[in-house]
This record gives structure tokens, sequence and C-alpha cells, in this order.
């Protein structure tokens, strides 16, 4: 399986620098597993970019905080899913002994170039 990130993308407008995502649903649920997880913080991560005017597809750096290097395989599947096809935003995965809440066992953060806007 190719890796669902790129080595490096270049970046042509101005930044948004989105803070880590914890996978808290809207009701502060959290799910149970990796790939669960994963799909919240892509939604939520979904709704802050559409606020700027950009989607996932505007992502050019993502950092991956992953609970258990273990759930690795899970992890990618769920990531490929959530990505638009083909995108491979430039990656860094950290494995790390814990997050803000026990239940978290993945945070990203991401970095996306928004959209020009000609005048």
């Amino acid at each position: 399986m190719a890796e669902p990130y790129s080595d490096a993308l270049p970046a042509d407008g101005p930044l948004l620098f989105v803070s880590g995502q914890e996978p808290e649903g809207p009701d502060g649920d959290v799910e149970g597993d990796v790939t669960g997880q994963t799909r919240q913080i892509f939604q939520n991560m979904t709704a802050i970019l559409g606020r700027h005017g950009a989607d996932l597809s505007h992502v050019v750096k993502m950092t991956y905080f992953l609970r258990h290097i273990t759930d690795l395989d899970e992890f990618h599947g769920a990531l490929s899913a959530c990505l638009p096809q083909g995108h491979r935003p430039a990656a860094t995965l950290v494995e790390v002994n814990g997050l803000l809440d026990p239940r978290y066992l993945v945070e990203i953060e991401a970095v996306a170039c928004l959209p020009r806007v000609d005048t």
C-alpha cells in the first residue's frame, strides 16, 4: 500500500495552521478505535477548513500523534479513506505516551494553503 503522504508539497498562497484536533464529536463522545477516532478528527477538520474557504485538498502538511504505533496499519487505512483520492500532504507521525484525554488514541494538526481569491 502506498503511504498516504508526500515527501514535500509546495504551497502557493496564504497558509492556515489548524491546531491539533482531538477525536471528540459534537456531543463529546469519543469512538473506541483508531479508525473511528481518525474519521471524527477529519470531520472536525473539514468543518474548520470550510469556515476558511478551504477543504482537505488544500492541506499541504499534517502531523499525526499516535498513542500506539501498533495501530499504524489501521490508522493508515483510515487516513487513506479520509483524504481526497490521490492527495498526499507532507506528513510527520509521532508515537506519544499520552494525549489530553486518556480515551484519545490519535490527534492530528494540519497546515493548509488557502485558495487564492481573484479580485
